[in-house]
């Protein structure tokens, strides 16, 4: 189903929407989860969340504190009982898919369990929410990299062809193709439920201590006095901070739950296209900022890559500026600033729950509608 311009009517969020939703998040102890969770938690959500435990105890979720805040439920995707019981259990209306194997590397590493947690985890999703009667809104969260990579440079839309190189990239292409189905299959007959892909680009923001990925490994080099080793200084990804994706997210659930069977598709949400910067650019702009705000001298170093990783990704977002009213908020550049902000908190042993409320407050201005408790 093609969605028409100016089908749906963007409104940005809605705050009292969301005041007391009930709200499931898979893989809400990881770094976007948590941030969703404490954006959720601030809007006056009822958070559910089921995910196995953070992998270390400076994660973003043991950081804010989010056990305690929330309904939080130790459990894997694949357990597909455990699942249905605690979505059925949370009486959810809105379902936020983010739990998955997320690293390119650890596809390379761990290719059976990449496939069995992303594709087959989402299968076992999808099964409970077909036995839980409240739900009305389903967000399936994969990655710009389930397009079939193109020679061409051009960015890709949301019709392009799917593919993936690495087990990564192919099982996230494998998971779209899982919800298309069970869309079709069993979720349109009576139009009682929305459920769609949200395809981000490369998610940066304080909180993320996970290994290989670019704006982590520079501040935990440089906050140690390390040298930052990168592989690819020439490879271009679309940036954005999380909260820009994480917007996405929530406008897209916020209209299906009104609109399932209009929104219910496959959603960019990719940063402006002068914003999609070469790593090089990335580490020079931050190298700038570090050493202007820490007075401290750092260095680079490259080495060659071991796996292969597409030298571009661009995307293109038009149609969710189209239908969704939703647009970037912030320029890579200044995504880049909160983003040493946070870290240089971190390594200040800073109040970081404030540093992180802060600065959802401050997105938030830009994008709730009728943001009277902020």
């Amino acid at each position: 189903m093609e969605v028409q311009q100016g089908a749906l009517e963007g409104v940005g969020i809605v705050m009292s929407f969301w005041q007391n939703r009930r709200v499931f998040i898979t893989g809400h102890t990881g770094f976007k989860g948590a941030w969703l969770s404490q954006w959720l938690l601030q809007m006056g959500a009822q958070v559910h969340g089921y995910a196995l435990p953070p992998e270390s105890s400076n994660s973003l979720f043991s950081i804010l504190q989010l056990e305690t805040r929330m309904n939080h439920i130790l459990g894997d995707i694949r357990d597909s009982e455990g699942l249905t019981k605690a979505l059925v259990e949370a009486k959810a209306d809105v379902v936020f898919h983010l739990a998955a194997q997320p690293l390119v590397i650890d596809g390379y590493k761990f290719p059976v369990d990449t496939f069995d947690v992303n594709t087959m985890g989402t299968v076992h999703l999808l099964e409970a929410v077909r036995q839980c009667k409240s739900v009305r809104s389903v967000v399936v969260i994969t990655t710009d990299k389930v397009y079939e990579p193109s020679t061409l440079g051009t960015p890709h839309m949301e019709s392009d062809p799917l593919g993936g190189y690495d087990p990564y990239s192919a099982s996230k292409a494998c998971t779209e193709l899982v919800v298309q189905s069970y869309r079709r299959s069993f979720f349109n007959e009576h139009g009682r439920v929305g459920i769609a892909t949200a395809r981000a680009g490369n998610v940066i923001g304080g909180g993320d201590f996970a290994e290989h990925r670019l704006i982590p490994d520079i501040c935990k080099a440089w906050s140690q006095a390390k040298p930052l080793v990168i592989r690819q200084p020439r490879a271009v990804r679309p940036w954005q901070h999380v909260l820009d994706a994480l917007h996405g997210y929530l406008l897209l659930a916020q209209q299906m739950f009104h609109t399932p069977q209009i929104s219910a598709l496959a959603w960019n949400f990719g940063p402006a296209q002068a914003d999609m910067w070469p790593v090089e650019a990335i580490v020079k702009h931050m190298q700038e900022q570090w050493q202007l705000r820490t007075k401290q001298e750092v260095s680079v170093q490259i080495e060659a890559a071991v796996y292969h990783e597409n030298p571009s990704l661009l995307l293109d977002s038009h149609k969710a500026h189209t239908n969704l009213d939703w647009q970037p908020v912030w320029s890579l550049s200044t995504a880049l600033d909160y983003s040493l902000q946070w870290y240089l908190a971190w390594a200040n042993s800073a109040d970081l729950m404030a540093v992180t409320e802060s600065q959802i407050n401050t997105f938030m201005q830009g994008v709730v509608t009728d943001a009277t408790r902020l």
